[in-house]
C-alpha cells in the first residue's frame, strides 16, 4: 500500500499552475499580453467596434409616445408657469405655410423638418416644400424632373399619414389662395420659440399664406413639447424614399460586399476650396481642381493657417483618413461603401492601405449613374449608409447628422466621427509614428465610448450603460 502526503503534491500543482500562467500572460500570443506600440492589452487591437460604450442617444420618450404625452410643464424660459395639453390638434388654424428648401438634399431636409416644427408653433397648415436644387448641383442638363421635387424624392403619402395628428398637411391649397404666391417672410434672424410667435405669426395671421426658410441657428430647445414632436416625427418617421428610389437604392445596398462599413469621404475641389485650408503635396491635378474651385476664398497662410487646422476646420484627406482608420484598428480587408461626392481627389491615399472599396459609380450601370441628379445620389449615400453594418464621417455635415441620428433611432451604435480638430492638434504637437497612432486611438476611444455626435439633441435622450 503506498501513502503518500496530499500537502507537498497540492504545493506543487499550484507552483506548477502559476508558472503556466505567467508564462501565458508574457507570451506575445496570449489575448492579454501588452502591445507595443499602444502599452494596452492588444485585446483593444480586435477594432473600435469592441470599445465598451458608456451611453447610448435613444429616442426621447416624450417623442415616441406622441398622442399618449398628458399634461406637461413648460420650461420657464419658455412660458412661465403654463401647462400643455398634448391633445387633439386645434380645429381652427391660423393659415397656410410652405417651407422653402435650398442646398443639398439633406440640408433641404433638415430645412425642412425644422418647418414642420414651426408650422405646429404657429398652429399652421403644412403645404408641401419646395425644393430648390438646380443652383447648388450646378445642374444645366434637363432631366426628367430639373428641380427633383419634394415628391421626387419622397413617399408624400406615407408622409402625411405618419404626420397625423402632429400637423395638418395638404396636398393643393384651397381654390380662394390656390392661385396666389405666398408671401416671403424672412426668418434668417428668428431663433426660438418667442421670435417666431412674435413675428412670424403675424405674417401668417394677416395673409394667411407664406413661405419661410428656417434659420440655421434656431433654438429649437425653446420648442413647446408639441413643435419638437412634430419636428422628430417628420425627420426620423416620417420620411421614406420613393418606391422607385428606395428600389434603386435596394439594389444598391445589395450589390456591396458584407459585411461592409460605410465611410463619407469629403475631399473635392469645392469643399477643400471653400475650407481655405492648404495641403502640402497634393498632385498638380488636384492643385489645379482647387484653384478653379476657389473663386475669391484664397487659402489662409502662416500662423493664422495653423489655428484654423487647429481649430477641426480642415477636411480630412484620403492618406490623413487611412492613418485614422488604421490607428483604430480597422482592418485593411474591411469591405468598404464610398459615401462621396463626385470628383474626389488624392484617393490613392486610402486605397493603397483600403483596397476593397466600392463606389456608386463603380456597381451601377453607366449609363443609370451619368443620367442621374446630384440629390438622387445623395439619397442612395444616405440609404447605404443608414443601412451599413458601420458607419464612419471625416466631416460633420448635414448628411453625417442625419444619418448618424438615424442609425441611433434605429438601434445602430457602430457609428463614429473622425476628429479632424484631435488629428490637427496631435500632429501640431509633433507626434508621429506609434505615439501618434496611440493617441489618435485615445481619443477616438472616448468618443465611441460616450456616443459623442451621435445623435441631434432636441429628439434624442442620452442614457447610460
Amino acid at each position: 500500500m503506498v501513502v503518500f502526503s496530499v500537502k507537498p503534491f497540492f504545493t506543487v500543482l499550484v507552483v506548477s499552475l502559476s508558472l503556466f500562467f505567467l508564462l501565458a500572460l508574457l507570451s506575445p500570443h496570449s489575448s492579454f499580453s501588452l502591445n507595443p506600440i499602444f502599452g494596452e492589452p492588444s485585446q483593444r487591437e480586435v477594432d473600435i467596434w469592441s470599445v465598451r460604450r458608456l451611453v447610448e442617444w435613444r429616442p426621447c420618450n416624450w417623442w415616441l409616445q406622441g398622442h399618449q404625452i398628458g399634461l406637461l410643464r413648460i420650461s420657464w424660459f419658455a412660458m412661465v408657469g403654463v401647462k400643455l395639453l398634448r391633445a387633439a390638434l386645434p380645429l381652427e388654424i391660423n393659415g397656410y405655410i410652405r417651407v422653402d428648401c435650398y442646398g443639398g438634399l439633406n440640408q433641404m431636409r433638415r430645412d425642412f423638418c425644422d418647418g414642420v416644427g414651426i408650422a405646429r408653433l404657429l398652429n399652421a397648415t403644412l403645404v408641401l416644400p419646395k425644393f430648390e436644387v438646380a443652383s447648388y448641383w450646378n445642374e444645366t442638363r434637363q432631366f426628367t424632373f430639373l428641380f427633383l421635387g419634394f415628391a421626387d424624392v419622397y413617399d408624400v403619402d406615407y408622409f402625411i399619414q405618419q404626420m397625423n395628428g402632429f400637423v395638418k398637411i395638404v396636398k393643393e391649397l384651397p381654390s380662394e389662395i390656390a392661385s396666389k404666391e405666398p408671401i416671403r417672410v424672412d426668418c434668417s434672424k428668428r431663433k426660438g420659440q418667442f421670435d417666431y410667435v412674435e413675428s412670424v405669426l403675424p405674417s401668417l395671421l394677416k395673409h394667411k399664406y407664406i413661405s419661410i426658410t428656417p434659420a440655421m441657428s434656431q433654438r429649437r430647445d425653446r420648442y413647446p413639447l408639441y413643435a419638437k414632436a412634430a419636428l422628430c416625427q417628420a425627420c426620423y418617421k416620417a420620411l421614406r424614399l420613393t418606391k422607385s428610389l428606395e428600389m434603386k437604392a435596394s439594389q444598391l445596398l445589395d450589390a456591396i460586399p458584407k459585411p461592409f462599413m460605410s465611410l463619407h469621404l469629403r475631399f473635392e475641389p469645392d469643399m477643400v476650396a471653400y475650407s481655405q485650408c492648404e495641403y502640402p503635396g497634393l498632385s498638380p491635378a488636384s492643385i489645379k481642381a482647387i484653384e478653379a474651385a476657389q473663386v475669391d476664398r484664397k487659402p489662409w497662410t502662416g500662423e493664422l493657417a495653423r489655428l484654423w487646422r487647429r481649430r477641426g476646420k480642415c477636411p480630412l484627406a484620403p492618406n490623413e483618413t487611412s492613418l485614422i482608420l488604421q490607428s483604430l484598428s480597422i482592418s485593411p480587408t474591411t469591405n468598404i461603401y464610398l459615401a462621396a461626392g463626385d470628383g474626389l481627389m488624392e484617393i490613392e491615399g486610402l486605397t493603397d492601405t483600403y483596397a476593397n472599396i466600392v463606389t456608386k459609380s463603380s456597381l451601377l450601370s453607366g449609363e443609370d449613374f451619368t443620367s442621374m441628379h446630384g440629390n438622387t445620389k445623395a439619397a442612395l449615400d444616405y440609404y447605404v449608409s443608414i443601412n451599413s453594418d458601420s458607419y464612419i464621417a471625416t466631416y460633420f455635415g448635414n448628411m453625417d447628422k442625419m444619418v448618424a441620428a438615424m442609425r441611433a433611432f434605429r438601434g445602430l451604435y457602430k457609428t463614429l466621427f473622425l476628429s479632424r480638430r484631435g488629428f490637427a492638434e496631435l500632429t501640431s504637437q509633433g507626434l508621429r509614428g506609434k505615439e501618434l497612432v496611440q493617441a489618435l486611438w485615445k481619443i477616438h476611444r472616448d468618443d465611441f465610448a460616450m456616443g459623442r455626435g451621435s445623435a441631434l439633441p432636441e429628439c434624442f435622450c442620452e442614457f447610460k450603460l
